[in-house]
């Protein structure tokens, strides 16, 4: 019997050359047709202005003010308040010429005028367009020159790269709005351009003398074209619209209707993933249905903690990355205990992770063990965080067993892209037979498996794995100009997401592979790529890893950046000295290293065609500088192919015995 979701069509055969198909799944939600829309929610307006009307005192948007050097406590903008300036501002974009259907960019980091524009866009039918704050004016360029953006609200901080002469682009921006002010010199310099520039209070201010009606869109009008980093090319314009961002929502609201623990207006959230990118984004759509509150963070990444502690969210979502860093930090700090306390936090996790397997709730399972040990930690993500998220990329078995056991908080995974506008599944809280799965398939959309014939997946297998295919109400229209990779990827009314998924037998999806990150040994056996980098990176002396294989060779090599606390440990215990980048080129350390790999290798099963038989130390983190992975931290594994080359083939060559 299947769980979390149910099988309503029958998997085929491949005929005349296809692809074998698995089944159709649905959420059990929608076991025989999708749940009727709410009549009330149509559009990302309706999310946002229904709720304004319902909820006029509640805080929505805070942000942390600079006194004295410090950061102060959070301070906030009512719903009624940012509703007010949203009509402001949307008015000050008509007044700019901007008329529906007109391309509104937005380039910065997460706070409340980033909501405040994006809201301006939804109010009166404009198509908001994000900028990559992470990638460049590169991407930046491309993506005013390819959305025909003609209006864009700016960061201070992001001004000088928008003005920047190898910006081009610019020049066809009519109006730019700084989220604070301009000085003298970026006034002159946008005026150069072409471009009438605003601080944010000129613009506030055009809007309230020049008040102009709302256009309110229709369900059909593009919301957004949001840009996703490819690992190779150009960004791809991802067409969503009004439509589909509030199904998004929808579902969510629908899946979080079946559990105890509900989300109220007294939520709130850490807001610190790019709002660039769809996870962030639809959370935050989310709240601001609820009437919730979502709090900016300060802008510094490694100071987040101080941001949790003052915040004290109850939602927090993030990506796999965010998570090892908290189960290093965790681990480090049970690894600083005297034996005795050490062993004793042993035991206590052991005993409440059996209760919770034996089907006890987290926080019944083991009430003395969250007092004596637990507590402190779930303090450290603020003292009342219900529900962490985790998406983008599979988190690890170990990492989400560890949480669910010692947050005293639910853990849950979901998958999605921005073509699905968010989570196409999403796991059940307190569920440990979901551990390691993505749970199942949203409420409005399908989801089958399709053969993967080169890789030895078949959806009609035991167990089915295959390509995830996915078609619903949340599925994206097209991409943006690009008819060619719109028909690549929407193939028989299915959107082909290049994931390799198992379904489990109680419904859930398993996300175990990437059908282009695959490559062929000399012996003719694939190898997952991905799939390995994401097993070898649990291994305590490894920061982060690429793996390589040659097709011409037999086995696989990576290059590794060391964790480097652990390999000054290590270092010091083996009477090494000299600076980490020193450590980095000593032959022990790469014996080490290795040795650890085989061992994670081990414990995980893999096959020998598996294993790493070499390896490249980097002392620098894979970073977007080099141009060697995305905004997102995804791997450009032919930019990284070209980095490392030389060091490649002379690996290949001293190997002993593996020419």
């Amino acid at each position: 019997m299947k769980l979390f979701s149910a099988q309503v069509e029958e998997g085929k055969e491949g005929k005349d050359g296809k692809p074998s198909v698995g089944p159709v799944y649905r959420n059990l939600l929608s076991k025989h047709n999708f749940p009727p829309p709410d009549p009330e929610l149509t559009t990302s307006w309706d999310l946002f202005s229904k709720s304004a009307n319902r909820n006029p005192g509640n805080r929505m948007l805070g942000w942390r003010k600079l006194v004295d050097g410090k950061f102060g406590p959070y301070v906030w903008k009512t719903y009624k308040e940012v509703y007010e300036e949203v009509l402001h501002i949307g008015s000050a974009l008509r007044a700019s010429g901007a008329e529906p259907g007109s391309r509104i960019g937005i380039y910065g980091s997460n706070c409340p005028e980033w909501i405040v524009a994006m809201e301006a866009c939804n109010a009166h039918s404009l198509i908001c367009v994000p900028l990559y704050d992470t990638l460049g004016p590169g991407a930046v360029n491309f993506i005013i020159d390819h959305a025909e953006v003609d209006y864009v609200f700016v960061q201070d901080k992001k001004v000088k790269e928008l003005l920047n002469p190898d910006c081009g682009s610019s020049q066809r921006l009519k109006s730019m709005v700084c989220f604070t002010s301009l000085t003298e010199e970026q006034k002159e310099k946008a005026a150069q351009f072409g471009i009438k520039p605003f601080s944010w209070h000129e613009f506030l201010d055009m809007g309230k003398q020049n008040p102009i009606e709302i256009v309110p869109p229709q369900t059909y009008n593009v919301s957004t074209i949001m840009y996703t980093s490819g690992t190779s090319g150009d960004p791809k314009g991802v067409v969503l619209t009004h439509e589909t961002i509030a199904f998004s929502v929808r579902g969510v609201d629908l899946f979080m209707e079946q559990f105890e623990d509900k989300m109220t207006d007294d939520d709130a959230y850490l807001s610190f993933l790019p709002l660039a990118h769809i996870l962030d984004r639809l959370v935050e759509e989310y709240f601001f249905h609820k009437g919730a509150s979502v709090g900016y963070y300060h802008g510094d990444l490694n100071a987040l903690a101080d941001d949790l502690t003052e915040l004290k969210p109850t939602l927090f979502a993030g990506v796999p990355r965010v998570f090892e860093r908290v189960h290093e930090g965790i681990k480090k700090g049970v690894q600083e205990l005297n034996p005795r306390r050490r062993k004793i936090f042993d035991l206590l996790y052991k005993y409440k992770l059996a209760w919770m397997n034996w089907g006890y709730k987290n926080k019944n399972a083991s009430p003395l063990a969250d007092f004596l040990a637990f507590r402190k930690i779930k303090a450290r993500l603020g003292g009342r965080v219900r529900l962490i998220l985790s998406g983008g990329a599979p988190l690890s078995h170990e990492i989400e067993e560890f949480l669910r056991v010692t947050s005293c908080s639910f853990v849950v995974q979901g998958y999605g892209l921005t073509e699905t506008c968010g989570p196409a599944t999403l796991a059940f809280p307190d569920e440990m037979s979901l551990v390691g799965t993505v749970g199942s398939i949203s409420v409005f959309n399908e989801l089958r498996l399709e053969e993967v014939q080169e890789m030895g997946y078949n959806p009609l297998g035991n167990p089915p794995r295959g390509e995830i295919c996915l078609r619903g109400k949340s599925v994206f229209v097209e991409y943006h100009k690009n008819p060619e990779l719109t028909r690549e990827v929407m193939r028989d009314g299915w959107f082909h997401t290049g994931d390799i998924g198992e379904m489990l037998p109680n419904g859930a999806v398993k996300i175990i592979d990437r059908k282009k990150n695959l490559i062929k040994l000399s012996q003719g056996e694939y190898v997952p790529l991905e799939h390995l980098e994401n097993v070898y990176a649990i291994t305590p002396i490894v920061e982060d890893i690429w793996i390589y294989g040659d097709s011409f060779k037999s086995f696989i090599i990576a290059v590794v950046v060391p964790h480097e606390e652990n390999t000054k440990k290590w270092a010091y215990l083996n009477g090494h000295m000299g600076s980490f980048s020193e450590l980095c080129h000593l032959d022990q350390l790469k014996n080490h290293i290795l040795s650890e790999l085989k061992l994670t290798a081990e414990r995980n099963k893999l096959r020998g065609f598996e294993y790493v038989k070499g390896v490249i130390l980097e002392p620098q983190p894979f970073d977007m500088e080099r141009d060697l992975v995305t905004a997102t931290l995804k791997k450009k594994r032919n930019h990284l192919l070209k980095y490392y080359q030389v060091q490649i083939d002379e690996l290949y060559h001293n190997l002993p015995g593996m020419k």
